[in-house]
């Protein structure tokens, strides 16, 4: 068990450049095995996520040089073979499924154990995947250990599912780039990682159209060649660590904030009393913000902020937003469209003396800019809110300690360190 040890209250000062999008760099590394040619990637943070996924693929045989202190991961897959693979389908993390659809294309046929599976988030289905796949021309055989086979390439196929599954639309992409003929995607996800994966494969001769729109169109190549590749920027950290400049009454500026990203987030800060200006690719909240929910103009309705599929306001940028509320005088409500236990980690945020309400298992209503105090808290396994509770221990005055706080290695590299540099007083304890 980790644990962040916090003395709160210090105005948070300085300069950051953000890592590289973990959720860009997972799909990205898995697309990789489309192609036999030589692929560098540069921003690659170094995540456990990632180093998971790394793992993986050098047990079947990628050739992989990582050098994590310029970021920069050199790949080579050309002497993967069927022999190094179990046919078994490897499930170690979540992100393994975004191996799905290109292993399936190097070996042709996969096996996976029918097992249901989730996170403290709630139950993650993989129907949505194996959609995908059977509308790229797979055949499945059900039961209590799956087959899935293809002849020797994908075919193209059109896909209207009922949800913009992010990891669903990755798989789909994977596999249509090198399918047979054309392929559409109509309801697809549009997050900033998911077109990175998109530019990405394009970069490397894909023909996919409609690249951050829901509606995909991809024309199947023969091969994929070789090339370079920058992962964007984290927009959880941008976000972070703008919001942690205002909860605490400093001055940060971010760089490499990717502004074209940022037009609906900067509007949910504003809600929040929080202006956040660009300098070209520089985000940047000044010293001694507002933090005042701000009354909409019809006054008898609650202020809100909704989180949905981007390029609605992002749920996961939701817990970070939490937080920067407990310390926005005024009340507001958070809506979170997506996921049925997104907000069961709440409780702990009243140990600090916030006052929060939830009025259902996917809306809440904070009170904010109420009295805190230090506390000791204990953080659920899911990234962001082990995030929210460390930022409201940040800007509360004494000594907070965040236990079960493993999973921010999972998205945030240099995490103690960036927030040193800022000038918080915080360490971890193994």
């Amino acid at each position: 068990m980790s644990s962040l040890i916090i003395n709160g209250g210090n105005k948070l000062h300085g300069e950051i450049t953000p890592s590289g999008n973990k959720n860009s760099v997972l799909p990205i590394l898995c697309a990789t095995l489309l192609t036999d040619a030589k692929v560098i990637l540069k921003n690659v943070p170094d995540l456990t996520d990632v180093n998971k996924l790394v793992d993986q693929l050098i047990s079947i045989g990628s050739e992989i040089e990582w050098d994590k202190k310029s970021c920069v991961l050199k790949i080579s897959n050309k002497n993967i073979k069927k022999e190094l693979f179990d046919g078994d389908f490897p499930i170690g993390m979540r992100g393994s499924l975004l191996l799905f659809s290109p292993l399936l294309y190097r070996m042709k046929t996969l096996h996976l154990k029918n097992e249901i599976g989730g996170c403290a988030l709630g139950i993650r289905e993989i129907d949505p995947h194996i959609e995908a796949l059977e509308a790229l021309g797979t055949k499945v055989k059900y039961g209590d250990v799956m087959e899935f086979k293809i002849a020797d390439r994908f075919t193209g196929g059109f896909l209207w599912p009922d949800y913009m599954s992010v990891t669903a639309t990755e798989n789909f992409l994977n596999a249509a780039v090198l399918a047979k003929g054309k392929s559409k995607l109509v309801n697809a996800a549009s997050e900033p990682h998911v077109q990175d994966l998109c530019n990405f494969l394009n970069k490397l001769g894909a023909k996919i159209t409609g690249v951050g729109t829901s509606v995909l169109e991809v024309e199947g190549v023969e091969t994929l060649k070789g090339g370079e590749f920058t992962i964007s920027s984290d927009h959880h950290e941008i976000t972070t660590m703008l919001a942690l400049g205002a909860m605490t009454g400093g001055e940060v500026k971010v760089h490499m904030a990717i502004p074209e990203h940022f037009h609906l987030i900067g509007n949910a800060f504003k809600k929040l009393g929080v202006e956040v200006r660009y300098d070209g690719e520089t985000a940047v909240v000044a010293e001694n913000q507002d933090l005042q929910v701000e009354t909409p103009f019809t006054e008898n309705m609650l202020p809100k902020i909704e989180a949905a599929p981007w390029p609605y306001f992002p749920v996961d940028l939701l817990p970070l937003l939490i937080a920067l509320s407990v310390q926005s005088k005024g009340e507001i409500m958070f809506w979170n469209k997506v996921y049925e236990s997104g907000f069961f980690w709440i409780q702990e945020l009243s140990k600090f003396g916030a006052k929060i309400v939830m009025a259902d298992p996917h809306r809440i209503i904070v009170f904010g800019g109420k009295k805190l105090s230090p506390a000791v808290v204990n953080a659920p396994n899911i990234i962001r809110a082990a995030i929210a509770l460390t930022m409201v221990a940040l800007s509360v005055k004494g000594e907070s300690r965040v236990n079960y706080v493993d999973s921010i290695r999972r998205a945030h590299p240099n995490f103690v360190e960036n927030l040193t540099k800022l000038g918080a007083d915080i360490r971890w304890e193994d």
